[in-house]
C-alpha cells in the first residue's frame, strides 16, 4: 500500500500542514481566565495559559502591555499588575490568534469551599428571603462555580466547566448562599466588587481537599488515595455500588404491595384505603409502631378544596422526608426527591385540583434507619395564595419490608481526589483569602480534626504560594435532639477541634450555635453565617482592629477553691446574657470527669463557674451537646460566645 501522504495533491497536504499548525498554535486560557473574572486589585496576579512551544503571547490589559513566550510544554504565565478596584475592563491576548475577554472587574477574590452547607445555593434559602432574591441585581458581585471533579492519579492543570456570573435575579440563585451573604455583606460595606470561587461539594471530609504532600503525615489517608489510582479498582467499586443499589430499588419495586395491580397502584383515587390504619404526619414510624423497617410506606390523604381554588395552579410544601419519596396528587406524578435532605417543594400543575375532594398520595421509601416525615416543618398546600396545613392523621399502609441498603462508596469522597480535581486548576489564581463550611462529615473524628484541618490550612496556603491568607471558617451549628443532661458529643468535640485551630495565624471562626436547626443539618439561615464570616473578614483582611469580629472566646481558666473562673477575647463592650436571665449550658466536674450542671455568673470581664455538688472543680464545659439549646454567653455586641471545654 502505497504511504497516506503520496495519496493527497502537494498543495493540500501543505494546506493540512498549515491547518494543523494553526490549530497548535492557537493561544488557550483556562476556565477562570474569562469574561467576566474578578482579579485581586492592586495586586500582581498571574494570567497564564498554553499556545505553541516558543510562541511568543502579547497582553494588554488597563494602558499596560506585557510579553512572553510559551515554554518547551507549551505552557506561558504572565504576571500583570491588576490596578485599583473597579471595572468594567477589557484585556486583549495575542498569541497567532487573538481573545479579547470583557467585563473584567478588579476586586477581592475569595475561595468558598467545604461541603454542602458552603454548595448550598440560594435556590435552597429562596423562600427566606424572596425580596433579597427577586431583588438581586449587582454586577460587582460575580461567582464561578468549579464543577465537581476528582483525580487521584495528578493535580489537574484546568477545569472541566465554570463561567464567571454577576448577582442578578436569574442567576443568583445558583450562587452560594453562605458565600453570597458574605459577600454582600463586604460589598455593602467596601463598595468592593467581589468575585467567588466556590469549590465545595457535599458530603465531603477534611481529607478529600488536602493535597499529596500534605497527606504524606497520614499514612491511612495517604494510602486510601494511593489505592484509588488503580482505575479497575475505582471502576470495581463504582460498578459494585451500582449493581448492588439498582437490584435494591428493583426488587423493592417488584415487591411493593402499591403497584401489584398495573391497573390501580395504590396512588390511584379510587382505590379503597377506608381499611388502613392512621398514622400522624408529620412522625417517625419506629414512633407509631412500625418499627425501624426499611422498605416502602405509602401515605394517602384527602384535602377539601373550595371551589375557588380548582383548576389554580399551587405548590406543595412536605417538609423534609426520610430517605425519598415519589409524591401523587389525584393519581397525577407531581414530583420525587431521592435522599433525605431537601425541603420537598412541587409545583402544582393548573388543572389538577378540582372542587371539593382531592387525594394526596406519598410513596416513602427508607433505605436504612427509621423512615418518615421530619417534624417542625411546613406540610402545606399553597394555591392562590391560601395556604392549607397537610399535618395530621394520613392513612398508611407498608408496601414491602427490605433488607437495609448498604450506604454506598462515595469516591469523591477519599482522601486527595478533590484537591487534584477542584483546587489544584485555582493556585495560579490570586485570592484575597478563603472562607471555608465543613466537619459535619468528620464528627467521628474530632480529635483527627484538631491536627487535619490546621494541617489543610497549611497546606493551602503553601500550595498557592500567597503567604498566610485569611482563612474564615464556620464553627458547625447546632444540629439535633437538644438533652436535658450533660453528655459527650462529637459535634461538641468537633467545634472544639475547631476553636483550637484558631491558634494559627490569620485565621477567624464563625460561631453558629444559636442559627442551626435542630432538624435540619442544612439550616436556612446563611445570611447570618455570610454576615459573621465577614466580620472576620474585615478584621483579619481589611484590618479594621476596632471591630469585634466574634462573640467571646475562652482564653483562660483556673480553678479558685471551689469556683473555676474563665476570662475570654472578644468581650466587645462586655459580657452579657442574651435573654436577660441566668447563664445555662455550663457544665462543671471534679478529677473523675462526671459533669453535672453548673451555676455561673458574669463577674467583670469573666465568668465564675461552680456547683454545689462539686467541691474541687477540675474541668468546664460550655454549650458542650450536638444542640447546646439555651446556651446564652454573648457579648454587649450581641454575638454569641463558642462552646468550649477547658480540658487541654
Amino acid at each position: 500500500m502505497k504511504p497516506f501522504r503520496k495519496l493527497i495533491p502537494a498543495a493540500v497536504w501543505l494546506l493540512l500542514i498549515f491547518a494543523a499548525g494553526k490549530g497548535l498554535a492557537e493561544v488557550r486560557l483556562p476556565r477562570l481566565i474569562s469574561d467576566g473574572m474578578v482579579l485581586q486589585r492592586e495586586s500582581r496576579v498571574n494570567i497564564w495559559g498554553w499556545a505553541r512551544p516558543g510562541e511568543k503571547v502579547n497582553l494588554e490589559f488597563r494602558g499596560r502591555h506585557y510579553r512572553t513566550a510559551a515554554d518547551g510544554e507549551g505552557r506561558w504565565l504572565l504576571r500583570i499588575r491588576s490596578g485599583a478596584a473597579g471595572g468594567p475592563f477589557t484585556m486583549g491576548i495575542e498569541g497567532e490568534n487573538r481573545i479579547t475577554l470583557k467585563d473584567i472587574y478588579a476586586g477581592e477574590v475569595w475561595l468558598c469551599s467545604g461541603q454542602s452547607n458552603m454548595a448550598l445555593p440560594i435556590a435552597r434559602v429562596e423562600e427566606r428571603y424572596p425580596d433579597l432574591v427577586a431583588g438581586a441585581d449587582n454586577p460587582a458581585i460575580r461567582h464561578f462555580f468549579v464543577p465537581m471533579r476528582y483525580d487521584f492519579n495528578r493535580p489537574q492543570e484546568d477545569l472541566e466547566a465554570g463561567a464567571w456570573q454577576g448577582a442578578t435575579a436569574e442567576t443568583v440563585r445558583g450562587f452560594s448562599a453562605a458565600a453570597y451573604f458574605f459577600a454582600l455583606a463586604l460589598y455593602e460595606k467596601y463598595g468592593v466588587p467581589i468575585g467567588l470561587i466556590n469549590a465545595s461539594v457535599g458530603g465531603t471530609p477534611v481529607e478529600a481537599w488536602m493535597s499529596e504532600k500534605a497527606l504524606q503525615a497520614w499514612p491511612v489517608h495517604l494510602d486510601s488515595a494511593l489505592r484509588c489510582r488503580d482505575e479497575s479498582y475505582v471502576q470495581g467499586i463504582l460498578a459494585a455500588d451500582q449493581a448492588r443499589i439498582g437490584s435494591w430499588f428493583r426488587l423493592l419495586r417488584a415487591q411493593d404491595a402499591g403497584y401489584a395491580d398495573p391497573a390501580a397502584s395504590w396512588a390511584d383515587p379510587d382505590y379503597d384505603d377506608s381499611s388502613w390504619p392512621m398514622m400522624p404526619v408529620p412522625s417517625f414510624w419506629k414512633e407509631r409502631g412500625l418499627g425501624p423497617i426499611n422498605g416502602a410506606v405509602w401515605f394517602r390523604r384527602e384535602i377539601d378544596l373550595p371551589e375557588t381554588m380548582a383548576g389554580q395552579p399551587g405548590r406543595l410544601i412536605l417538609g423534609a422526608i426520610v430517605d425519598a419519596d415519589s409524591v401523587f396528587l389525584n393519581g397525577t406524578f407531581v414530583g420525587t426527591t431521592s435522599y433525605q435532605y431537601p425541603p420537598r417543594r412541587y409545583a402544582v400543575p393548573a388543572g389538577l385540583l378540582k372542587a371539593g375532594k382531592n387525594l394526596l398520595t406519598v410513596r416513602v421509601i427508607s433505605n436504612i434507619g427509621s423512615g418518615g416525615f421530619i417534624k417542625d416543618k411546613a406540610y402545606q398546600l399553597v394555591v392562590a395564595g391560601d395556604t392549607l396545613d397537610l399535618s395530621g392523621e394520613w392513612r398508611c399502609q407498608v408496601g414491602a419490608v427490605m433488607e437495609p441498603l448498604a450506604g454506598q462508596t462515595f469516591i469523591q469522597y477519599k482522601p486527595l481526589g478533590l484537591f487534584n480535581g477542584m483546587i489544584a486548576p485555582l493556585l495560579n489564581y490570586r485570592i484575597k483569602g478563603a472562607i471555608w463550611y465543613q466537619g459535619e462529615s468528620n464528627t467521628g473524628r474530632a480529635q483527627e480534626y484538631t491536627r487535619l484541618f490546621p494541617d489543610l490550612i497549611r497546606d493551602w496556603r503553601q500550595q498557592f504560594s500567597q503567604g498566610k491568607f485569611p482563612f474564615l471558617y464556620v464553627q458547625l451549628a447546632n444540629f439535633m435532639a437538644a438533652r436535658s443532661e450533660p453528655a459527650e458529643s462529637g459535634w461538641a468535640a468537633l467545634r472544639e477541634a475547631q476553636r483550637k485551630t484558631l491558634a494559627l495565624p490569620n485565621t477567624g471562626m464563625a460561631v453558629a450555635i444559636d442559627i442551626g436547626e435542630w432538624n435540619d443539618i442544612h439550616p436556612l439561615n446563611k445570611q447570618d453565617v455570610g454576615g459573621r464570616l465577614a466580620l472576620w473578614a474585615r478584621r483579619l483582611a481589611y484590618k479594621d482592629k476596632k471591630l469585634v469580629p466574634s462573640g467571646p472566646l475562652l482564653r483562660t481558666s483556673r480553678v479558685e477553691g471551689s469556683k473555676i473562673i474563665l476570662s475570654f477575647d472578644h468581650t466587645g463592650s462586655g459580657l452579657a446574657v442574651r435573654d436577660g436571665g441566668e447563664l445555662r449550658h455550663f457544665a462543671i466536674a471534679g478529677a473523675d470527669g462526671r459533669f453535672v450542671w453548673a451555676q455561673a455568673r458574669i463577674t467583670g470581664d469573666r465568668v465564675e463557674v461552680w456547683s454545689e455538688a462539686i467541691s474541687r472543680p477540675a474541668v468546664v464545659r460550655y454549650g458542650w451537646a450536638d444542640n447546646p439549646a439555651g446556651a446564652n454567653l454573648i457579648n454587649r455586641e450581641g454575638l454569641p460566645a463558642s462552646p468550649f471545654s477547658t480540658e487541654k
